[in-house]
């Protein structure tokens, strides 16, 4: 009886059994660390499903192309066909085709006003953006399509301009072409970025854009050559939006400069700003790009040719790191948060003849994940400032209350509750750095292994080894 009293005592006080039960505890723990990843993942995918859901009604990421003056012309296009006797059959058809001309200079202007919109308990953030296009275009020159000037079907010539989404337009679009005025119409046929809708402006308001596509008796313009005329235009865009605001610079040159109140911008795409200045009351930004620096010309016959888009930038209104963003980095540090708590109760025990039951490690463990979970549920009402501090001092509180039970020793407790302050100090700390979360959060754990290593020198291994 006493040699089996004896080996429980032993199995009890053993210093190498309770690390290993330490280290199958932390296992198993990392099952709610998942299942807290996994709520955060969930409940991050509902706000982006309201995201989409407004910006679906109000308005996506816009990207706006154009002016574009479009020419056609008519051409004989040379068919073969066999006919029954296996014989070549070679008749000419005319057909109406496209000559695509990008404006000498453009110019784009505008302002961009954020707005928060509610839906639910989820904040999300759109613009209305205000943009005035302007520029001028030269004589367009044919002589690359090598098709008779009395062919050019000037009358029909079109401006054709696009933008992401047509229902994020508020206003009517009206084209100042030299002294004249033209409408905007929709263009189904006509595409310029990819699976987009088009729009085009004529001189005449009467114009049907789908009469010079089919074979009609039109009326043309004389064309002197070496005749130069330029076209002055401009044009008003009032836009909804969200997320970001990009251009295609179509333009020999194109300049873009674009203001907001939005105090957190990023700049992405092809190419960044010349100049820009950002500051708390929002920011401004102006971009200058050449001919040269894009990959298309200024006239080409089949713009199916060319991926515009590659050459697009713009701004997006970058929201920074959201309560999700935050609850997900807090939850990267959970399972060494666990860690680092059992090892303040492990050396408590070894340092003040402390017994801890694997149980009482399992509460402790499971109380840090709810610290998760409380964290999620608060910030999606509260700023996750205050909601951080609520979920830590709540899980200090249990965790405080739990070593009063242990050890009835003040300094103890409040050691591990000192402690405990310190680590969730340090994380949010972390958690609010951009660039330098990494160096600091490195650094912390430098500091941490130092505590660590002082603390294991004071213990007695070997005699803790010769006890057992």
């Amino acid at each position: 009886m006493s040699a089996k009293k004896s080996f429980y005592q032993r199995v009890q006080e053993s210093i190498t059994l309770k690390l290993i039960t330490m280290g199958v505890l932390v296992l198993l723990l990392l099952i709610p660390v998942n299942m807290v990843n996994d709520l955060i993942k969930e409940r991050y995918q509902r706000q982006k499903s309201v995201f989409n859901e407004v910006t679906d009604k109000w308005g996506d990421a816009q990207t706006l192309i154009g002016p574009v003056l479009k020419v056609p012309y008519l051409k004989l296009t040379r068919v073969v066909e066999i006919d029954e006797n296996k014989e070549e059959k070679i008749t000419f058809v005319e057909t109406v085709e496209l000559a695509y001309f990008l404006p000498d200079e453009l110019k784009f202007e505008g302002k961009i006003l954020p707005e928060m919109r509610y839906r639910g308990i989820y904040e999300i953030v759109v613009y209305n953006s205000q943009v005035v296009l302007s520029g001028q275009f030269s004589t367009p020159d044919l002589s690359f399509l090598n098709v008779a000037e009395e062919n050019i079907l000037w009358d029909q010539a079109a401006v054709l301009i696009q933008v992401s989404e047509q229902k994020a337009i508020q206003e009517n679009l009206v084209l100042n072409w030299n002294e004249t005025q033209s409408n905007f119409n929709p263009d189904p046929s006509a595409i310029l970025l990819k699976s987009k809708p088009s729009y085009y402006a004529t001189e005449s308001k009467s114009y049907n854009y789908e009469s010079h596509c089919l074979k009609s008796n039109v009326e043309v313009r004389p064309f002197v050559q070496g005749e130069e005329l330029n076209y002055n235009f401009s044009l008003a865009i009032n836009l909804n939006g969200s997320e970001s605001l990009n251009f295609i610079p179509i333009g020999k040159e194109t300049n873009v400069s674009i203001t907001s109140t939005w105090p957190n911008p990023s700049f992405g795409g092809h190419f960044l700003p010349d100049s820009k200045t950002i500051s708390e009351s929002g920011f401004d930004a102006q971009w200058k790009v050449l001919h040269v620096n894009r990959s298309y010309p200024q006239q080409f016959s089949n713009p199916n040719n060319y991926n515009f888009e590659n050459s697009s930038f713009g701004v997006e209104l970058f929201v920074p790191v959201d309560h999700y963003q935050k609850s997900t980095r807090a939850a990267k540090y959970s399972v060494l948060f666990i860690v680092l708590t059992f090892l303040i109760f492990f050396f408590v025990q070894l340092l003040n003849k402390v017994r801890i039951h694997p149980f009482q490690f399992l509460i402790i463990g499971i109380t840090i994940c709810i610290f998760y979970t409380l964290l999620i549920a608060i910030s999606e009402h509260l700023s996750f400032g205050i909601s951080y501090l609520i979920s830590s001092l709540t899980i200090i509180g249990l965790i405080t209350a739990f070593s009063a039970g242990v050890s009835k020793n003040t300094k103890v407790i409040s050691i591990i509750s000192g402690v405990l302050a310190v680590l969730y100090i340090f994380i949010f700390a972390i958690i609010q750095m951009e660039d330098y979360a990494l160096l600091v959060g490195n650094i912390g754990l430098v500091v941490i292994m130092a505590v660590v290593i002082y603390l294991s020198n004071k213990v007695n291994w070997y005699q803790l080894k010769n006890e057992e």
